[in-house]
């Protein structure tokens, strides 16, 4: 921005990683207590800081990348045709991520872990529909100012149509990259939608 608005995606570091925080955060006091102690400027903790997040970025874009070709290959083997691959960080654990696969009519989702045999526990993968349905409530949704907002955030949208009486509907839209059900944190909005009974058929 706001040269373009495409999106793009390094799944290296989760929103808020606290290891880069605390890392700079350590450097930082060492620094100025260094500092307070001789009575000059010593950076040499801050540099150090800065050197491990470099090297802590780079080893997470590698884990990413990695595991990426790993998922991939996994759901290849078992004739599943993979389009985009995402193996996201978690907080606080850098040996867990969690993925989504995108084949052609759904998502499939999971836990990756660095330190277990095999990397993913198949039975513990999760199916989603991909793309809009066809119920109205969804198209209703979609074009409300809080359907639109997060749609054009969201990576891998899926819909959840919730009845809660003859018209009327609470439509659950879940980004998978942060979210696996209804009301999970920032990942998922529920919109209410009123539809005249006329207006279903």
């Amino acid at each position: 921005m706001p040269f373009s608005k495409e999106w793009f995606y390094g799944d290296t570091l989760f929103i808020i990683d606290p290891w880069v925080w605390l890392m700079l955060l350590v450097g930082l006091f060492y620094s100025a207590r260094m500092e307070k102690a001789k009575r000059s400027r010593s950076t040499v903790p801050a540099q150090v800081a800065l050197a491990t997040v470099t090297l802590y970025i780079g080893a997470m874009a590698i884990s990413g990348r990695e595991a990426r070709a790993i998922i991939t290959r996994e759901f290849a083997a078992t004739g599943a045709r993979a389009g985009d691959v995402m193996a996201g960080p978690v907080p606080l654990d850098p040996f867990v991520r969690r993925f989504v696969v995108e084949e052609d009519h759904r998502y499939r989702a999971g836990t990756f872990h660095w330190l277990k045999q095999p990397h993913i526990d198949a039975s513990q993968v999760l199916e989603f529909p991909r793309g809009r349905t066809s119920h109205p409530a969804v198209t209703r949704a979609a074009e409300t100012a809080l359907g639109i907002r997060f749609l054009g955030w969201a990576r891998y949208p899926t819909f959840e149509v919730q009845p809660l009486g003859s018209e009327r509907f609470l439509v659950h839209i879940v980004d998978l990259r942060y979210a696996r059900r209804p009301g999970e944190g920032f990942g998922a909005v529920s919109i209410p939608i009123v539809i005249p009974t006329a207006g279903l058929k």
